[in-house]
């Protein structure tokens, strides 16, 4: 018995410290973009992600709940996908103003939002800001994932995207 609960509780540790880690979020959000499943899963994931957490996993959790007003069933719970998550991703632009990867989660949102939605005011800003600052991100991770970003997003020159 002892030992069965040691293995369930270290599974679960393991799953739950995994699926919560920020290169892992990272991996699963460009699969989140392409895919339904993928996107219910990692807002499943995600759930846990407070307010008052990581700006960076609060505005992961901003974009997929966005995302998800996509496949969501009528316009009451789309509504609600999306200003939960917008309303998440804003705040973790007040958190951390200056975190290049949570300026390209908000990019990625609104540039791929209908204009219609009115979320879109911070593209240009959003693409300001990472042209000028990308050079200061420490993390590897962080950098991959904002420059694979840049490379499929119609925000950015041909020339700029020359520049990663």
């Amino acid at each position: 018995m002892g030992l069965k609960f040691l293995f369930v509780s270290l599974f679960s540790f393991t799953a739950f410290f995994s699926a919560n880690s920020i290169e892992e979020i990272r991996e699963a959000y460009i699969d989140a973009a392409q895919s339904e499943k993928a996107l219910k899963e990692l807002y499943s994931d995600l759930t846990s992600v407070a307010k008052n957490d990581d700006p960076t996993k609060v505005a992961y959790k901003g974009a997929v709940t966005t995302m998800m007003a996509r496949y969501a069933d009528g316009y009451k719970a789309k509504k609600d996908y999306f200003k939960d998550g917008k309303e998440l991703l804003e705040h973790a632009i007040e958190a951390d103003s200056k975190n290049v990867e949570i300026r390209c989660l908000r990019l990625s949102i609104q540039e791929n939002l209908p204009k219609i939605l009115g979320y879109h005011r911070n593209v240009e800003e959003d693409k300001d800001y990472i042209l000028e600052h990308y050079k200061e991100l420490k993390s590897q991770g962080a950098k991959n994932f904002v420059k694979g970003y840049i490379k499929k997003s119609e925000s950015f020159s041909e020339e700029e995207k020359q520049l990663f």
